[in-house]
């Protein structure tokens, strides 16, 4: 249609254009008109065959050409009658959304790539901490011929919580490496959340006690919450947060553990009163090994994995997991459980019934 139109307004011109000078030399409106429906006539013929042969067909092809490209084999075929219909439109189109998808790719890869160096950077960093530690304390006693045997003690003491970060920042990195991949199963059971929280302030409170920090479940639940989901896993969720808020609350602090049931879902919240995190930190504070404060978290220690893979974790429930934080007062760390449903083990046993 467009094409019709495009053509008949070419034609048109040439028409109105000669007939303007046949008038001027002849001062004839019969040969005027019959010079106007000629020319109308034979420029639009000319015009349909010339842009049909050279410009249209080509358009097709490019249509064509772009559909192979971003469509299956199955697609094609249902393509051709939009092809027919307005071309012109078509490709018009095509390019554009074509042009949105390989800027939205391109941004993507270059997110990816700064994602990449970023993590090399931080991998070659962390590893080189603990190893060139290592290295000093080996030299050291190495120079020394091990003459003084207390300070030979001291270093290999010192080399060996060096050799134990390495370790687990191989272990972490191995752990978030499969479950990106989706290698470490999520075992659905149904268990209840207010036992394991229980189960893991029991299991670290000696390290809460030497933080001189109280830990604290704030409401008493004497019905229990079922969910689904891998106790397993979520302890680890539970542990790392816990240990997250011992390690950077205030001593004499608390970290308080809160249990809200929604519609369909359990919320779990880890709450501390220590130094918090400052907003423009949020964003990026699931990143593998995002620190604050790079120089007092070393000096703390971890892997910088623990927030990583508790993301993961909770991802690969199909759940959320988010934080809220104001520096100087602390922070708050929430995930997402699905409420239990029936048919499901109970902890690792079989449910018979209801």
């Amino acid at each position: 249609m467009k094409l019709r139109l495009l053509v008949f307004i070419n034609a048109l011109s040439v028409a109105l254009t000669i007939s303007a000078v046949n008038y001027y030399f002849q001062h004839s409106w019969y040969y005027v008109a019959l010079t106007f429906v000629v020319t109308l006539l034979a420029s639009y013929a000319i015009f349909y065959y010339l842009i049909e042969r050279y410009v249209y067909s080509k358009i097709k092809i490019i249509y064509k050409l772009i559909h192979n490209l971003k469509l299956g084999r199955d697609l094609r075929e249902a393509m051709i009658e939009q092809i027919g219909a307005d071309p012109i439109n078509a490709v018009e189109k095509e390019v554009k959304e074509w042009a949105r998808e390989k800027k939205s790719e391109i941004d993507e890869l270059r997110k990816q790539e700064q994602f990449r160096r970023d993590f090399l950077s931080n991998i070659s960093h962390e590893f080189k901490t603990p190893l060139f530690a290592i290295q000093g304390y080996i030299e050291a006693i190495q120079d020394d011929e091990f003459e003084d045997r207390e300070l030979a003690r001291d270093f290999l003491a010192k080399a060996s919580k060096n050799v134990d970060r390495l370790s687990y920042l191989i272990n972490d990195l191995d752990e978030i490496s499969k479950l990106e991949s989706g290698e470490i199963p999520i075992n659905l059971t149904r268990f209840k959340i207010n036992d394991l929280i229980k189960e893991v302030f029991e299991s670290m409170e000696v390290k809460s006690r030497k933080q001189n920090i109280k830990l604290v479940f704030k409401q008493k639940y004497d019905e229990p919450i079922l969910v689904n989901a891998d106790r397993e896993k979520i302890r680890q969720v539970l542990v790392n947060l816990i240990d997250n808020s011992l390690k950077y609350g205030h001593e004499g602090g608390t970290t308080a553990v809160s249990i809200f049931e929604l519609h369909d879902q359990v919320l779990v919240e880890v709450t501390d009163d220590g130094i918090g995190i400052e907003e423009k930190y949020l964003p990026r504070l699931f990143e593998r090994f995002f620190r604050t404060d790079s120089s007092r978290s070393r000096q703390i220690g971890g892997s910088g994995l623990g927030l990583a893979i508790v993301k993961h974790i909770v991802e690969a429930h199909e759940q959320t997991i988010n934080v809220r934080s104001t520096e100087g007062f602390g922070s708050t760390f929430g995930f997402t459980l699905q409420k239990s449903k029936q048919g499901l083990p109970f902890a690792g046993i079989p449910v018979l019934g209801n």
